[in-house]
């Protein structure tokens, strides 16, 4: 062995121990409600969506190019090794598995690998479903998700912090056949949404957006909305959180005339990943509630967000929104991650992915049914 390869393979190693050791410093300041147990499940790098394919497979995109698999034992739950099986891609944020290929979302186009639940040591190449999409980088990851119509869900956020580009297809959540075919907008009036899922019940879309920046700390809000029918507008960039019209763009125009949020979120929180808690290992009051993974804010004088959230409806009425994993954000602003996505695993577990600490953490009750109120 040579005294390159030697340094290679220990610098590889050195990396690798950092990585782990800077991911189980940041689990150690988590928190979550009692009953309940955090571990670090995985380790990738910069993790964002995420999606579970076939049994036992589970698919994260990512904002830095490669998009990661894991096979996990479907029944302990426990992860290996996370393996890249596609590179060089723009942002592919988005993941989504349908009928047994991967779906990559990749700034202006979707990709999808086919048949790759068992082809994670040697990947099948990209193959090209649409490039439909702008090619402008700000707000332009994507998270993508099937309905239950069967149709593609792609989000094409606004690019820039405020403006009115509905005319050019900004600023709308778009949906497609699996084929790439009958691209239609779905919802307008949605600045940038990273994250959203379907009521269990009632089939409907519900979405977080991020508000617009520069309006002060404490205002707009983020969001959590309700599409109840195709074709709502949501307001952006005339009105924001439903009741306050933008300085520059809200001029002559109501918000009476936009669809109002379902829950005003805190302003600047960046809301990304949410999902409906559909499993059954956590108590009762967790049913059908909405975790919201909160990444952060970054231009907020004093930093607000850092936390996977948890509403709890009646209907379609939010009741109450409490942390559900709390610390990372510490003293002095200090940030030791940032919760990107959740997802529920099929023991009613969830996960949530940490862009910054490169993880993946899995929550679980241990709990007794009766302790929790």
């Amino acid at each position: 062995m040579t005294t390159m390869i030697r340094s290679l393979l220990l610098a590889g190693a050195l990396s690798l121990g950092s990585a782990l050791a800077h991911a189980e410093t940041a689990l150690e300041k988590l928190r979550v409600p009692p009953g309940f147990t955090i571990e670090l499940w995985a380790q990738v790098d910069n993790p964002r969506a995420m999606t579970l394919g076939a049994p036992g497979r589970l698919y994260v995109g990512s904002r830095a190019g490669h998009v990661s698999a894991i096979a996990f034992d479907p029944a302990t739950m426990k992860a290996g090794k996370a393996v890249r099986i596609a590179s060089q891609l723009n942002m592919p944020v988005g993941v989504a598995w349908h009928k047994g290929d991967l779906y990559v979302s990749s700034l202006d186009r979707i990709v999808k690998l086919p048949a790759i639940d068992d082809k994670l040591a040697a990947p099948p190449k990209p193959v090209l479903v649409s490039d439909r999409f702008p090619k402008e980088s700000a707000h332009g990851w994507k998270f993508i998700a099937f309905g239950p119509d069967g149709k593609l869900y792609v989000p094409v956020g606004a690019p820039c912090n405020i403006c009115d580009r509905d005319k050019d297809g900004f600023a709308n959540i778009m949906r497609m056949n699996a084929d790439g075919s009958g691209l239609e907008i779905y919802a307008r009036g949605v600045r940038n949404t990273v994250g959203f899922d379907w009521h269990p019940k009632t089939g409907e879309l519900w979405f977080t957006d991020n508000g617009r920046d520069w309006m002060g700390d404490d205002t707009p809000p983020c969001e959590l909305n309700r599409v109840s029918k195709a074709g709502q507008h949501f307001g952006y960039p005339y009105c924001h959180g439903g009741n306050i019209a933008d300085p520059e763009f809200g001029k002559g125009r109501s918000c009476a005339d936009y669809t109002p949020p379902v829950l005003r979120l805190g302003a600047h929180v960046a809301p990304l990943g949410m999902r409906f808690y559909t499993g059954s290992q956590f108590p009762d009051e967790y049913r059908g509630a909405v975790f919201i993974a909160e990444h952060g804010s970054w231009n907020r004088s004093v930093r607000d967000g850092y936390r996977v959230m948890v509403a709890r409806l009646d209907g379609d009425t939010v009741t109450s929104y409490t942390p559900f994993v709390e610390g990372f954000l510490g003293r002095n602003d200090a940030v030791s991650g940032r919760p990107a996505d959740v997802l529920v695993l099929p023991d009613g577990s969830l996960l949530v992915s940490d862009d910054a600490a490169d993880a993946i953490y899995r929550v679980r009750w241990n709990g007794t049914r009766h302790a929790m109120h």
